[in-house]
């Protein structure tokens, strides 16, 4: 496979991008265990918004940049304030108060169920038995999962953390919703651009109080190194990766792939980081995932193209179905 043909392959791109974000989840809480959330937020999204403007210019220099209006940078930065500070306020602050390991279930098994319960209010997803009871078992397993947390002896700091989690899926859910028609006039690179501009922006708004209580010389290395992978490789890499794997598949097959986001994140919690969950909610996240697994439904087309001196439409890369069940 060229190398031409691995940036245009949905399912390489996405892989890649939940690896990224599955150590994300443990990176960023050792992050937070050395300065304030809001301040490990802006270090994460400020750096990722640096690594893509340096991304746009370098690519605007190898080939002409396609024309951008107005309209269309306002409604990216728009999503940025969902995607990039709503999402990434609740997250960092959910993981100031509950274990790394309960974000990386709660929102990457949840988004589907949320995003699938969405298409079907609006009648773009099919409304089916199967569909209904996943829905349930998604919710209930999360249900579950919060029982579990608020019995699990860690207090009430470590539920309100996962419902902050819980927030924080829904920002992302609508984030990923409104990646088609931000994507409709503009580039996924320079779309995530402006998205991530946006949120940092905020972020660093919102942070400007708690930067005079870090202690910056006294902060060891694993810190600094944590944040350039999650400002190059958990923000910068895998979010364009992720625009250019919704446009390519929509938004619901997309959130499914975040299935991979636990696997990742479990292993790296529990190794790294020592952090374990209890037994309720070891039944909860299996409710959330078969619940997530039947709700969704992966259809994934490529989009066609004719080409020169045909007259058939002939697939771009390749079209297949893949249900996940």
């Amino acid at each position: 496979m060229s190398a031409d043909q691995r940036s245009r392959n949905p399912f390489l791109l996405l892989t890649v991008t939940m690896m990224l974000w599955g150590g994300a989840f443990s990176s960023s809480k050792t992050v937070v265990d050395h300065v304030p959330h809001t301040v490990a937020a802006t270090l994460r999204f400020g750096g990722g918004a640096i690594a893509l403007l340096v991304a746009v210019a370098v690519s605007g220099r190898r080939r002409p940049a396609r024309k951008v209006t107005a309209r269309a940078v306002t409604r990216a930065s728009l999503a940025g304030v969902l995607g990039v500070f709503a999402y990434n306020g609740f997250f960092f602050w959910g993981l100031s108060l509950a274990p790394s390991l309960d974000g990386g279930i709660l929102i990457p098994v949840m988004s589907p169920v949320l995003t699938t319960a969405f298409q079907l209010v609006r009648g773009v997803e099919a409304v089916s038995r199967r569909r209904l009871l996943g829905l349930g078992l998604g919710l209930a397993g999360a249900a579950v999962y919060l029982v579990g947390a608020d019995g699990g002896g860690a207090g009430s700091d470590r539920l309100a953390g996962d419902a902050l989690y819980l927030l924080s899926a829904v920002c992302w859910v609508a984030f990923t919703l409104s990646a088609p028609k931000v994507l409709a006039d503009i580039e996924p690179l320079t779309a995530m651009t402006c998205a991530t501009c946006a949120g940092a922006v905020l972020l660093a708004v919102l942070a400007a109080p708690d930067f005079g209580r870090v202690p910056w010389g006294a902060l060891p290395s694993q810190v600094w190194l944590n944040v350039a992978y999650l400002a190059l490789g958990a923000t910068a890499v895998a979010n364009v990766f992720y625009y250019r794997g919704i446009g390519a598949v929509g938004p619901t097959s997309a959130s499914l792939m975040m299935f991979l986001v636990p696997a990742v994140n479990t292993f790296c919690g529990t190794v790294f980081l020592g952090e374990s969950f209890t037994t309720l909610q070891a039944l909860g996240a299996a409710g959330l995932l078969v619940g997530a697994a039947l709700a969704g439904r992966a259809r994934i087309r490529l989009r066609r193209r004719r080409r020169p001196g045909t007259s058939a439409v002939q697939p771009d890369l390749l079209e297949q179905a893949a249900a996940v069940v």
